[in-house]
Formats: structure tokens, C-alpha cells, sequence
């Protein structure tokens, strides 16, 4: 397993409670935990580390938010995410930490600006229901997940765009993330990246990201939907700038 000190275990464990809390609650809390673990891990090692640990999160948000997905918005997203995933892998296997990181953070900034720029569209002429903007968000989302388990905040800002209700974002989220991360396991096999190093981590830390997955559950009827947008915006900034620097 990872090598860590006392400080080091306490911030991935901060992390993966957000993780779990990200899946149930407040989604931009999974864009801080993406963070907080670059400083434990490199990229490279975190993404494998990660996975296992967000099928967990997902089959929890399965279980909560099954009933409020919307089918065909997922259904017209899977081919372009499949082909993102492809080419993320293409990528994890030359490009280094640093270079990875760049990428995504670059990403995530280009996403948040078209998202401030298309809110003062209004909802009626949001630009997410255009086709081309589905086929980007897919790939994007697919590649940034694979390189570095940070399409959460691309996707919560392509379904805010698209005006879903908050049990429709976090069911739609649910099993977008589940059949997507249970897609990219196989890829992450073949790279090296999941091993039974990193099972064995999962294993000892899932109860923090299932504590995460109780809170968020707990939180989220309490939650006004402007504060859960503005919320989701500020942490996908926060990462983004996280990851540049």
C-alpha cells in the first residue's frame, strides 16, 4: 500500500469523506478531494488509488438516487465518454504527473468559463442542449477521468447547464459515474494503475467514503439550489486552480 505519515492519512481520509459526500451531497466536494489527494499521491498512483473507491461512492448513490435519472441525456453522453476514456489512456501512457495535471486543470477552466458565459444565456437557450456540446462534455468528461478522476466538475457544470432539478442532477450524476468508472476498470488494469496494493487501501479506508455517502445523504434536502450551484462553481475553480499551479 502507499507509504504515508500521520498527516498524509489524515488528508486522505478528509478526501475520501468528501468523496462519499460528493456522490450524495454537494458534487463539487468530489473536485476538493481531487485535490487534497495530489498532495498525498502523485496523479499517476492516485487514479488507481481512487477508482475502486468511487465505485463505492457510486453504488451508494445508485441505491439513494436510482429513480431520478435522465435516460436519454446519459444515453446520447456514453459514445463520446467511451471515446474519452480511449484517448485518456492513450495519454496516461506517455504523459507525465505534471503534464497531467496541466491538462485537466486547463480543462476545467475552459469548462467553468463556457458555463458563467452560457448562465446569462438563460435556461431556454442553454447551450447543453446542443448536440455538439453533448459530444464535448462526453469526451472531455471521459478523458479527464481517466487521467486524473476529475470529471465530476466537468459534468456537474454540463448538467447544471442543462437546468435538471437537483434529484434529477444527482441520479443523473449516480449512474453516469458508476457505468463510467466501472468502464475505465479495465483500462486501469492494463496500465498498472489498480493492483492489489491499491485494492488493499480501498479496503482499508471505504468506511470513510461511506461516512461521506450518510452525511452528504443527510445534508442534501437541506440545500437551496442556488447554494448548491454557486457551490459547485467556487469548488470546480478551486481545483482547477489547484491543479495549474
Amino acid at each position: 500500500m502507499p507509504s504515508l505519515d500521520a498527516v498524509q492519512w489524515a488528508v486522505a481520509l478528509v478526501a475520501l469523506f468528501l468523496v462519499g459526500f460528493s456522490k450524495t451531497g454537494v458534487s463539487g466536494a468530489g473536485t476538493v478531494a481531487v485535490a487534497l489527494f495530489a498532495f498525498v499521491l502523485p496523479t499517476r498512483l492516485s487514479t488507481g488509488v481512487l477508482l475502486p473507491l468511487l465505485l463505492v461512492g457510486d453504488v451508494v448513490a445508485v441505491a439513494v438516487y436510482r429513480r431520478h435519472a435522465d435516460w436519454p441525456r446519459l444515453l446520447r453522453l456514453s459514445p463520446w465518454v467511451a471515446a474519452g476514456v480511449v484517448a485518456g489512456a492513450l495519454v496516461v501512457g506517455w504523459a507525465d504527473d505534471a503534464q497531467m495535471r496541466r491538462l485537466i486543470g486547463g480543462i476545467l477552466l475552459a469548462i467553468l468559463a463556457v458555463h458563467l458565459w452560457n448562465r446569462r444565456r438563460g435556461p431556454d437557450a442553454s447551450l447543453a442542449h446542443h448536440r455538439l456540446v453533448a459530444a464535448l462534455a462526453g469526451i472531455f468528461a471521459g478523458f479527464a477521468t481517466m487521467t486524473a478522476n476529475a470529471a465530476g466538475p466537468i459534468m456537474a457544470l454540463y448538467l447544471l447547464a442543462a437546468g435538471l432539478p437537483m434529484l434529477g442532477f444527482l441520479g443523473t450524476s449516480a449512474w453516469f459515474f458508476l457505468t463510467l468508472n466501472a468502464f475505465k476498470v479495465p483500462f486501469s488494469v492494463a496500465l498498472g494503475l489498480i493492483t492489489p496494493a491499491t485494492l488493499a487501501f480501498g479496503a482499508l479506508t471505504a468506511p470513510a467514503v461511506l461516512a461521506g455517502a450518510v452525511a452528504g445523504r443527510m445534508i442534501i434536502s437541506r440545500i437551496d439550489r442556488k447554494f448548491f450551484e454557486w457551490t459547485t462553481v467556487a469548488l470546480t475553480l478551486v481545483a482547477a486552480v489547484r491543479l495549474l499551479v
